[in-house]
């Protein structure tokens, strides 16, 4: 049985998928054809109903919920795991509504949890998350502001940027809820027991990497987009973690969080995700 299989190229997701795709555990009879991109790529492609299984922000999780359903492994959630909202100088959060803010994607989770904080905020650009940083220092003004997400919440200060606010922390004072940035959905025309064999693969395929951690593998290594160890390891300890294992019933209470918070004001009303 072939399965397409969509997740980033970022250090999380490929620690995570290593020993799935490059089959050191045992795949049951399947082979997983890998689709690597960064997630709003793969917000998109699910959107369109592309892939079997894939990676997707939680951001854009209400738009799947007729054709996914939610895997108990593989997420990226937590606390202090948010995105970033960073600028060339310390602005002043009653000016942020007044600036031009790259975004990591229309879809994101990042630009969800900036519509919550600054709903009037409405300059906007979306941008690959890995341009945003240049984008800001190359700008001519300083009310170019932009949000980062994965590695550069480690690489921004080193550039001489500023960190405005932490929308993770803005998130979390909020609700009370640890922030659900993305997670791993399969199709709802797939068998619930051939997507019950993949989350426990991608189960064994975390705890097979976790054996063999702080080493980071060359499948990791050769993905990551100009990074040393250091930032790798970083990068899998801050989003890899229990929630990834298991969603539990506070993972799944986030989401459902998140998706609640989303449908306020909108005239489609809050719909109940399906969790495997």
């Amino acid at each position: 049985m072939k399965l397409t299989l969509g997740f980033s190229p970022c250090p999380n997701d490929t620690f995570i998928f290593d020993a799935l795709v490059n089959k050191k555990i045992d795949t049951k009879g399947i082979d997983f054809v890998v689709t690597m991109e960064d997630v709003e790529t793969l917000n998109h492609f699910a959107l369109s109903n592309t892939l079997d299984i894939t990676k997707v922000s939680y951001g854009v999780l209400e738009l799947l919920l007729d054709d996914y359903i939610v895997l108990n492994s593989g997420s990226a959630l937590g606390t202090g795991v948010g995105p970033l909202l960073i600028g060339k100088q310390d602005t002043p959060i009653d000016k942020v509504n007044n600036c031009v803010i790259a975004l990591p994607g229309e879809h994101t989770t990042a630009h969800l949890l900036f519509k919550i904080a600054f709903p009037d905020a409405d300059e906007k650009i979306f941008l690959p998350y890995y341009e945003i940083e240049d984008f800001i220092l190359n700008s001519l003004h300083d009310n170019f502001l932009g949000v980062i997400i994965h590695e550069n919440r480690f690489t921004y200060q080193k550039k001489g940027l500023k960190k405005i606010i932490d929308l993770g922390q803005f998130w979390e004072k909020k609700t009370g809820s640890p922030i659900p940035l993305g997670g791993i959905v399969g199709k709802r025309t797939l068998d619930v027991a051939v997507l019950t064999s993949v989350d426990e693969m991608i189960k064994e395929s975390m705890k097979y990497a976790f054996h063999n951690y702080p080493q980071v593998t060359d499948y990791v290594r050769s993905h990551a987009q100009e990074m040393d160890e250091t930032v790798m390891r970083q990068h899998i300890d801050l989003y890899v973690n229990d929630y990834s294992f298991n969603l539990g019933d506070k993972g799944k209470a986030a989401i459902r969080e998140l998706l609640n918070v989303d449908a306020v004001d909108k005239i489609i009303p809050f719909k109940e995700p399906i969790f495997l």
